[in-house]
C-alpha cells in the first residue's frame, strides 16, 4: 500500500506512497511461520507504538479457524485497545461460512476479504476463496471488501513485480485507505475509522457475511460529505 512505485515510473504506486512503514517480519522467505512468531511482533508493536508513531497495524496473516479465546485474537485486541486501527485479513478458506482466519474473526478489529474473488483463475488460488462469517461466536465479518484479485504488488527481485490474488492482498489496500484518512483527520481515533470505513463502503447487494458493509471505495472514504 506504501510502494513507490520506481522500479514501475511511477506506474504501481500504492495508495499511500508517502505514508511510512515499520516493517516487522514474522514470517520466513516463504510466509510460512508460528503464532509465537506473529505474537513476538505485536509485542514488540506494542512495547514501540508510541516512540514510532504506529497508529495502523495490516496483518495480512491467518492462523486457521479458531475462537475469540486464540492469543493472536487478544493480542491484536490489546493493540486495538491501546488505540491502533488494526486490520486483518478474512483468510482464504473461503466460501463457505464460518472460514474467517483468525484474528480476522476478532469482533473489535477491521476484518478485509475480497471482492472479486468470483473471478479469480482456478490455477491461482481457487474460486470463491474470500473467508466469511459468522464466527463461531455469531459475529458477522468480513468488515469491508476489497479487489483481491491480480494485484500487483512488490517484489523482492530488483526491477520486478509480483501479481498475486488473496485476502492478503486485499488488506493492505483497506489500509492504505485508512492511511489516507488518518493523513486528513489526524486525531481520529481507530473506532472513528471504523464508523467511517461502515458509513462509506458501497454495497454490492450480497450478504453480509460475505461482503461486510460493502466494498471500499478511497474517494467516497475521503470526502467530506456523500
Amino acid at each position: 500500500c506504501s510502494g513507490s512505485g520506481a522500479n514501475s515510473n511511477g506506474k504501481y504506486r500504492g495508495i499511500a506512497p508517502e505514508s511510512n512503514i515499520v516493517m516487522i517480519k514474522a514470517l520466513d522467505f516463504e510466509g510460512k511461520g508460528t503464532a509465537s512468531d506473529v505474537l513476538t511482533g505485536i509485542q514488540w508493536i506494542a512495547d514501540n507504538c508510541k516512540k514510532y508513531n504506529i497508529r495502523i497495524l495490516n496483518m495480512s496473516i491467518g492462523a486457521g479457524i479458531t475462537n475469540t479465546k486464540d492469543p493472536l485474537v487478544r493480542a491484536a485486541e490489546i493493540l486495538w485497545d491501546m488505540g491502533i486501527v488494526v486490520v486483518a485479513a478474512a483468510g482464504n478458506n473461503g466460501p463457505q461460512k464460518g472460514t474467517i482466519s483468525s484474528p480476522g474473526i476478532s469482533k473489535k478489529i477491521i476484518t478485509v476479504g475480497s471482492a472479486d474473488d468470483i473471478n479469480v483463475p482456478e490455477n491461482d488460488i481457487g474460486k470463491s476463496y474470500s473467508g466469511r462469517g459468522p464466527t463461531k461466536a455469531c459475529v458477522c465479518k468480513p468488515d469491508i471488501v476489497a479487489p483481491g484479485c491480480g494485484i500487483i504488488s512488490c517484489c523482492n527481485e530488483p526491477g520486478h513485480y509480483f501479481i498475486k490474488s488473496g485476502t492478503s492482498m486485499s488488506t493492505p489496500l483497506v489500509s492504505g485507505a485508512i492511511a489516507l484518512l488518518l493523513e486528513k483527520y489526524p486525531s481520529m481515533s481507530n473506532k472513528d475509522v471504523k464508523l467511517r470505513i461502515r458509513e462509506r463502503a458501497v454495497d454490492l447487494g450480497l450478504p453480509h457475511n460475505q461482503q461486510g458493509w460493502g466494498k471500499l471505495d478511497v474517494k467516497r472514504l475521503l470526502a467530506d460529505e456523500i
